[in-house]
């Protein structure tokens, strides 16, 4: 069962990463070029997806939005999980006063809702594609370092952990050789959980406006544009919807078929 999981996560996410991929050759009309005659154009052979409120075609649109969702969801991530890693890594080995103060700053952190602390930071950074990923990027740091920390904390009391220490063997070989593959699989787990959340805000940022370039083919900025048609041209925010809809669904599975997997338990 968990294997099937893995196995139909894995292929969604990969059929999405080829179509983005290959939207210059599958896309059958620029992205961004307006027909104003072929205005809220229903689905049809010339335009599989139909057209937007400015002639746009949808399907193509689409397809480059998912280059740009999903390229700024990545660095998001690694925004988030390089410094997460290593403030939860300190923590949770770096002993008592230096946990205190990194988990004081990062309950602090974790007081607001990460969409609000991102939108704060936007307001400082400005807007843009990559204020954007690092806005939405910092503000997943405290959880990640939290759920780091509470992997470590578990790990450094193994039996093997131990006797390393006991062996005199330098903290930084203990964790590098012993606690980092251990919690490895939990915090790849994680980390499909935190690739979901930065698809959702940052998709959520860009449909707010602060992307910069309004008329860049986004998921976000296509379900922004469809507000105004939806109700006369549902076509319009059906594609981006339901992408970005099994795109976060087949990352979650990921997550959960890596969680449930014994090397996990």
């Amino acid at each position: 069962m968990n294997g099937g999981r893995l196995r139909l996560a894995l292929a969604i996410l990969a059929g999405a990463v080829l179509l983005t991929v290959l939207a210059p050759w599958l896309a059958t009309h620029d992205p961004r070029h307006a027909v104003p005659e072929d205005q809220l154009a229903p689905p049809s052979r010339e335009y599989l997806f139909g057209t937007d409120l400015l002639g746009r075609d949808v399907f193509s649109r689409t397809l480059y939005g998912g280059r740009r969702t999903l390229g700024v969801a990545l660095l998001t991530v690694l925004i988030t999980l390089l410094p997460g890693l290593v403030i939860g890594m300190a923590a949770g080995y770096g002993g008592r006063w230096l946990d205190t103060a990194l988990m004081m700053v990062m309950d602090a952190l974790l007081a607001f809702p990460s969409l609000i602390l991102a939108l704060a930071l936007i307001a400082v950074l400005g807007n843009g594609v990559m204020q954007v990923a690092l806005a939405v990027g910092m503000a997943g740091i405290p959880a990640y370092a939290r759920v780091t920390r509470a992997a470590v904390l578990e790990a450094r009391a193994l039996p093997f952990v131990e006797a390393a220490r006991a062996l005199g063997a330098r903290p930084a070989a203990i964790l590098w050789r012993h606690i980092a593959p251990t919690v490895a699989p939990p915090l790849l787990a994680f980390a499909g959980v935190t690739l979901s959340w930065a698809v959702l805000n940052g998709a959520a940022l860009m449909f707010l406006g602060f992307g910069g370039d309004i008329a860049a083919p986004d998921w976000g900025i296509m379900l922004a544009d469809a507000r105004a048609s939806f109700r006369t041209a549902p076509w319009t925010a059906l594609a981006p919807g339901v992408a970005l809809s099994v795109t976060v669904f087949a990352i979650n599975l990921l997550a959960g078929a890596l969680a449930e997997h014994p090397a996990n338990r």
